[in-house]
């Protein structure tokens, strides 16, 4: 078990000893891996942009693993991409982060840290305090996203095309996301 106040969900269900904490960990970050690389192919029709399930994949495994094994599997996912592996939506390799998407994977690892961060603190165990905390998390993913696009087209190109289109879908994801992580979990709520 990490040194949190509140164990993740994966620490209840497989918790962590001496003997197993690197296969655990290993097992754990290649199975988070797999369903963001999995969630990147899948694209849900919706207004008015279609929309990828990464962003509530990111903020899951966050609050499912905690922060330090959320940040791992996030950059695990990162070297997985920049070594040519097809894990993004589209494309892989070093060039892959010069581009217009860069920014919001770069952004996955500071909303898995802090998802994670904040589900270890209780955070996610109430419905409000989970809504708003996985909005903040995911407002990391866009803070990164748009940052590093408007570098590229201009901030305001950036806010138009890179944030607005996506508001409506990410709202729907950050409800997705505390629905499951309350669901997910009623014997921690049930402990508070």
């Amino acid at each position: 078990m990490t040194d949190a106040t509140v164990p993740t969900l994966v620490s209840r269900v497989w918790p962590r000893t001496v003997t197993n904490t690197i296969p655990r960990a290993l097992i754990l970050i290649l199975a988070g891996d797999i369903l963001l690389a999995a969630s990147a192919r899948v694209t849900v029709p919706f207004w008015p942009v279609p929309m990828t399930m990464q962003t509530l994949v990111v903020l899951i495994i966050g609050a499912g693993y905690g922060w330090r094994l959320g940040a791992a599997t996030m950059l695990a996912y990162l070297v997985e991409g920049v070594a040519g592996l097809p894990v993004f939506a589209a494309g892989a390799g070093p060039a892959y982060f010069a581009g217009p998407t860069g920014g919001y994977i770069a952004g996955f690892v500071l909303a898995a840290t802090l998802a994670g961060w904040l589900a270890e603190r209780g955070i996610t165990r109430r419905p409000v305090t989970a809504l708003l905390g996985f909005l903040v998390a995911d407002a990391l993913v866009f803070v990164a996203g748009v940052g590093w696009l408007g570098s590229l087209i201009g901030l305001d190109k950036a806010i138009h095309g890179g944030l607005i289109p996506f508001l409506p879908a990410e709202a729907l994801k950050i409800v997705l996301a505390t629905v499951l992580t309350l669901a997910a979990a009623p014997s921690v709520l049930r402990k508070r």
